[in-house]
């Protein structure tokens, strides 16, 4: 175990390192979904909503996701494209956070990423119209067995309104637990190709 994965980062000059370390260790120690994230994104008057979703890529140009465009997410997206992230590993007793503007994917990405999901998680993609009101359960199902009468034979083609998106961080904060409250909190802020690094108060 080195340095990073141990908690000893302070000293660390690049922030995609430690993340990519801290999600490595996460893998190995927490129970269910490593790479679950707390979003944070906020309508066109400035009033946020945060949710959970999973993240499904990450490298330097930033951390990715996917949804329904047409969702409560993708609407606020559409109208104020920026967004906030939190990770938690309770295992660990870390977390992450970061925030920046927001982009989409391109069709190619989106359309790899989807064809890669179970068949059932694509049908239900074309099923569910995500964050509108339901009128029953059953109505829902319908819709599923539709979908999958539709496309029962080949490929379940990605709908064209199931997107991916893309956060490009100006701030990655890294947060590690220590004895009596004294926690380590290190905040690196985007500048031109590279990082400012501080400390800060716990």
């Amino acid at each position: 175990m080195d340095a990073l994965t141990k908690g000893d980062f302070t000293e660390a000059g690049e922030p995609w390192a430690i993340f990519s370390a801290w999600t490595a260790e996460a893998e190995r120690s927490e129970p269910n979904d490593p790479t679950a994230m707390a979003l944070a994104t906020a309508d066109a008057d400035g009033l946020p909503n945060v949710r959970m979703v999973l993240l499904k890529g990450a490298d330097e140009r930033g951390f990715v996701f996917y949804t329904n465009a047409e969702s409560a997410k993708g609407r606020e997206l559409a109208s104020n494209p920026q967004a906030a992230l939190v990770f938690h590993w309770k295992s660990l007793r870390r977390q992450m956070r970061a925030r920046g503007p927001v982009t989409e994917v391109s069709e190619a990405e989106a359309d790899s990423y989807f064809a890669s999901r179970p068949r059932d998680s694509r049908i239900g993609a074309w099923a569910s119209q995500q964050s509108r009101p339901l009128e029953s359960r059953f109505a829902l199902e319908k819709a599923v067995a539709f979908y999958a009468a539709k496309h029962a034979i080949g490929e379940v083609p990605r709908p064209p309104y199931w997107r991916g998106y893309r956060i490009a961080p100006v701030s990655m904060e890294f947060w590690a637990d220590r004895p009596f409250r004294l926690h380590d909190r290190v905040m690196f802020t985007r500048r031109g190709d590279g990082w400012d690094k501080a400390r800060l108060y716990p």
